[in-house]
């Protein structure tokens, strides 16, 4: 390669240093050519900037920074497709960060409404209210303080539900490894819901049963053993239990079912309302059956021996 200047008189001295290129010929030196010439020639023979790129890739070499395209020439629909894959990606990825955060918001909800209903003040509903509220059935409910409750009405209810309320700490433990076994030996399990357990069930889970449920419940029920006093365990569950139809506290039972507040319950018919719980809808406390009185007997002779089963709740 050479270069050579040329001096021009055209309005003022301007100094072009154009580079050409040697070569030999026939052993002879070689001919410089300038770049316009080269131009030219180009043109007349359809190479050029453009037939230099194409010509050096037939020869296996890379093109010279001319032959490339500039930059603002619009992208391959390759590099199109690999943009829109990025964009894509990133929508994904920040969809399920979201969904992610939204899972957590909603698993963390129940625990701090557990701290939220240890005042007294508070007066939670179940779950199972606020789906009739919304659907437009009737729902009846009238909170009472845990004074204002007749106390054959939780011995009833310890008797019949959870005997060893006051011992656990929210988990019947003993009760699940008897269900555990129960299981295994391909026998019908028995029930092993504590009081702990089927309040946070109506307070933030479902009614249907499943495995699911159960599981959701454990956690849960310890939670609020440990954010609520036994009482107010007592109290929160005996105003959100479904004692019938629309029928919700202990309060809206006693004046449903016997015309009388709670406060005013004999031992026969706390002990009706308590053996109704399992299944309030077919149970009917003023309209016992054979089968629900025998129980109900039953459950009255535990609650006359419950003075140390209960002692939580003076």
């Amino acid at each position: 390669m050479g270069c050579t200047c040329l001096m021009s008189w055209f309005g003022g001295i301007v100094a072009h240093c154009r580079c050409v290129k040697a070569s030999l010929h026939r052993g002879r030196p070689g001919i410089r050519i300038s770049q316009s010439r080269v131009a030219k020639k180009g043109k007349q023979d359809g190479t050029g900037v453009r037939g230099d790129a194409k010509t050096a890739s037939r020869r296996g070499r890379r093109p010279s920074a001319r032959s490339q395209k500039p930059a603002g020439v619009q992208s391959s629909p390759r590099r199109r497709r690999t943009e829109t894959e990025k964009r894509s990606t990133f929508y994904i990825r920040r969809l399920i960060k979201w969904f992610f955060v939204f899972l957590v918001l909603v698993a963390l909800t129940p625990f701090v409404l557990m701290l939220a209903y240890a005042p007294s003040t508070v007066h939670p509903v179940s779950t199972l209210m606020i789906t009739k509220w919304l659907s437009g059935a009737p729902a009846k409910r009238q909170w009472v303080a845990l004074e204002d409750i007749s106390p054959f009405v939780y011995q009833s209810v310890v008797s019949s539900e959870d005997g060893q309320f006051c011992a656990h700490n929210g988990v019947d433990w003993n009760a699940i490894d008897l269900v555990v076994d129960d299981l295994i030996e391909g026998e019908r399990p028995r029930g092993a819901s504590t009081i702990p357990m089927q309040t946070v069930k109506n307070l933030f889970l479902w009614n249907s049963r499943s495995y699911v449920r159960k599981a959701l419940e454990l956690p849960l029920a310890l939670a609020a053993d440990w954010a609520w006093s036994k009482r107010r365990m007592m109290e929160i569950y005996l105003n959100i239990a479904e004692w019938g139809p629309g029928i919700f506290g202990i309060e809206a039972a006693a004046r449903h079912h016997f015309r009388k507040s709670a406060k005013k319950l004999t031992r026969r018919q706390a002990a009706l309302l308590a053996v109704s719980l399992p299944n309030p809808i077919l149970r009917n406390p003023r309209k016992p059956s054979r089968g629900l009185l025998r129980l109900a007997r039953l459950v009255e002779k535990r609650a006359r021996q419950s003075g140390a089963y209960v002692k939580c709740l003076r």
